[in-house]
């Protein structure tokens, strides 16, 4: 009997992998189906626009399903993180759905009303807010690559990408190596995180990905909406620096990063200059030419070097890319 290719191996242990940790952590991947269960419907932004970068107003309010009717919430001042948040920081709240409506309540006094689309917030005798909820959309998201550019994916065919078959309908899937490598390049890529409303918020089993540039530089993925930016969560240098603002949408969202990369410089096998990174999550700057040292967590061991490959990590987390493109520098 002729053995199985190592090939086929992979790619059934990685189906079962996937299929086990989406079956242990309820993750949702189609839209339509987390619309089934009335706890998506109540999580998201509510805000005085839905404007990225552009609007603003008293509040912002972010809310994140746990599972069974149960929320908790982040109460911006100044409008939603990128339209008009003041800093990072916000006002937690926690509650629940009963009787048709979800109750959030802060322990500085703060409470949140939802019924239907509407979320209603009010402080002793004081109304703070009356907001809609609002489906925020980054300005990146659907750009064309223009004229030059390498098209990494672009739906139907796997294009520049190797993993086995890892297309989920016109989406890739977590877990490939891009094909060609890479010096510097501005890259443009798309995600999305599943809907796991019963993983606690920040588990680095809630979506997990990344971005992982030449196996050294890692811009992590993962559903962090509605919580602080930390150096491990979304947008973050892996383990190494977190994001200026914490740009993350809700689950099932799509999230669009813009990476301008520099690589590093080497002469006679020593490094003359380091890497550099600038990146925009949702359109919004959330590192500012940063300097690489070294690499970020597993990848600040392994050597550096001037080109390398583009990995999008899979953990077992069921997370979506389309829209994928490059120019090299």
């Amino acid at each position: 009997m002729k053995k199985p290719s190592f090939a086929i191996l992979a790619f059934v242990l990685t189906g079962l992998v996937s299929l086990h940790a989406a079956k242990k952590g309820n993750a949702v991947t189609d839209p339509a189906a987390a619309a089934k269960d009335p706890d998506f419907a109540i999580q998201g932004e509510y805000a005085a626009t839905d404007a990225i970068g552009k609007g603003s107003g008293s509040h912002g309010l972010q809310v994140v399903a746990l599972g069974d009717g149960k929320f908790q919430a982040a109460l911006y001042q100044g409008g939603l993180p990128g339209s008009g948040a003041e800093n990072n920081e916000f006002v937690l709240l926690k509650g629940e759905t009963k009787d048709g409506k979800t109750t959030l309540k802060a322990a500085s006094g703060e409470t949140v009303v939802i019924t239907g689309d509407t979320a209603t917030g009010t402080k002793g005798d004081k109304k703070l807010f009356v907001y809609d909820r609002v489906e925020r959309k980054s300005p990146t998201l659907g750009k064309k690559p223009p004229k030059g550019a390498k098209v990494l994916f672009g739906g139907v065919e796997m294009d520049r990408f190797s993993g086995g078959i890892k297309l989920d309908g016109d989406l890739l899937e977590e877990g490939v190596v891009s094909l060609d490598s890479f010096g510097g390049f501005t890259l443009h890529l798309e995600f999305r995180t599943p809907y796991k409303p019963k993983t606690k918020p920040g588990s680095q089993d809630r979506g997990n990905s990344g971005v992982y540039i030449f196996n050294n530089y890692e811009t992590q993925i993962l559903d962090s909406f509605g919580i602080k930016g930390e150096n491990n969560f979304c947008g973050a240098l892996y383990r190494k620096k977190p994001p200026m603002v914490n740009m993350c949408l809700p689950p099932l969202s799509w999230q669009t990063y813009d990476i301008e990369f520099t690589a590093p410089r080497f002469k006679d096998g020593k490094k003359i200059k380091n890497a550099r990174i600038t990146t925009r999550h949702n359109g919004i700057l959330i590192h500012d030419d940063f300097e690489l040292d070294k690499g970020t967590g597993a990848g600040g061991g392994r050597p550096e070097k001037e080109k390398g490959q583009i990995h999008l990590q899979g953990h077992g987390n069921p997370v979506r890319f389309q829209n994928i493109w490059l120019i090299e520098k």
